[in-house]
């Protein structure tokens, strides 16, 4: 029996990306157990994929920020005798535990670090789709890559977010809108999505704001600026798994280039995504049937990086700014057609 290793500690977005690659694994060997290194916010993810046997956290930030901790984690991770290692994750410490594992038969990207320690290096393409990069890295190319991430989502989950819905009467179709981000520079401007929220209400949607506890000030705030029963936020009620079982809820989500994008893949519903300082071209562009993609790109500074910053480079943010709230109602009219 393959007994595989799967290392990826990005974050959400790169875990849900993940998942297709993980699900093609289980269908490529007729006996096979994937265990999969991920971090704490994202170990739920792997947790719930019925392609995962077990989940190794990995707390970078905490239990195992100091190298005798990663030391021990490694060691751990070597006497499991894994058969292979793949490691989507590009980072020093993502090739050093590959390093320490003890395993032959190794796989990584030519662009990962250390890439001396992988037995096998994969191109990695920047022009194709994170998904089909990770297909390519276990040897998967030329097949239909669209693939949705599975969850096994409880029904303790389901029932939850029925009464959710229930409890805040609502009897309108929904749109969900994410406006967070890691990243100042990825938020497209949040007097901006007021505008959106206003003119879905007046087509007689239902507006939720979505996003983590991280989110909670901005989707408060936008709430606080529209004035209308038919919109509540979300942001900080649901954990990651309650949130993609809301999206299924949902007509679509509009969001910025982050999380909710991927999680919407899960979902099975459409994502019209608002690229502000990055663009679809890095390849984390939604693609679920139906779903859309915004970029104001008549600008010689975008994108001005593959992450986003803190703040705009320029001083500017016409990346934001110069995509105005009617062409993204305008958008969100033509994907409510195309159904």
């Amino acid at each position: 029996m393959e007994k595989i290793l799967v290392i990826q500690t990005a974050f959400i977005g790169d875990a849900i990306l993940t998942l297709p690659m993980l699900q093609k694994l289980k269908e490529l060997f007729s006996s096979v157990e994937i265990d999969v290194v991920a971090i704490p916010s994202t170990s739920a993810i792997f947790s719930l994929s019925p392609a995962v046997n077990n989940v190794l956290v990995l707390d970078k930030k905490g239990e195992h920020k100091k190298l005798r901790r990663f030391f021990s984690f490694c060691c751990m991770v070597k006497k499991n005798k894994y058969t292979r290692i793949y490691s989507p994750h590009r980072s020093l410490r993502s090739s050093l535990l590959v390093l320490l594992s003890g395993v032959k038969e190794t796989y990584g990207f030519s662009k990962n670090s250390l890439r001396q320690v992988y037995k096998y290096l994969v191109k990695y393409n920047p022009s194709n789709h994170e998904v089909q990069r990770n297909l390519e890295l276990i040897g998967v190319s030329g097949e239909s890559w669209r693939i949705q991430p599975k969850l096994n989502i409880t029904d303790a989950v389901c029932d939850k977010i029925s009464k959710y819905i229930s409890d805040a009467n609502i009897s309108r179709k929904i749109i969900a809108v994410a406006p967070g981000s890691v990243w100042a520079t990825k938020k497209y401007p949040s007097e901006y999505y007021v505008e959106v929220i206003e003119q879905l209400i007046k087509k007689d949607f239902f507006v939720i704001l979505t996003g983590g506890i991280e989110d909670k000030d901005i989707c408060n705030s936008i709430r606080n600026k529209v004035s209308s029963p038919h919109v509540l936020s979300a942001a900080g009620d649901l954990s990651l798994i309650e949130s993609v079982e809301l999206l299924k809820r949902c007509a679509l989500v509009i969001c910025n280039d982050s999380a909710p994008t991927h999680m919407a893949m899960c979902a099975g519903i459409k994502a019209l995504t608002i690229y502000c300082s990055t663009v679809a071209a890095f390849g984390f562009y939604p693609y679920s049937k139906g779903s859309q993609w915004l970029s104001y790109d008549e600008l010689d500074c975008k994108p001005c990086g593959i992450h986003g910053y803190r703040e705009c480079p320029v001083k500017t943010f016409d990346c934001g700014f110069k995509l105005k709230s009617a062409e993204v109602i305008k958008k969100v009219e033509e994907m409510l057609d195309d159904e």
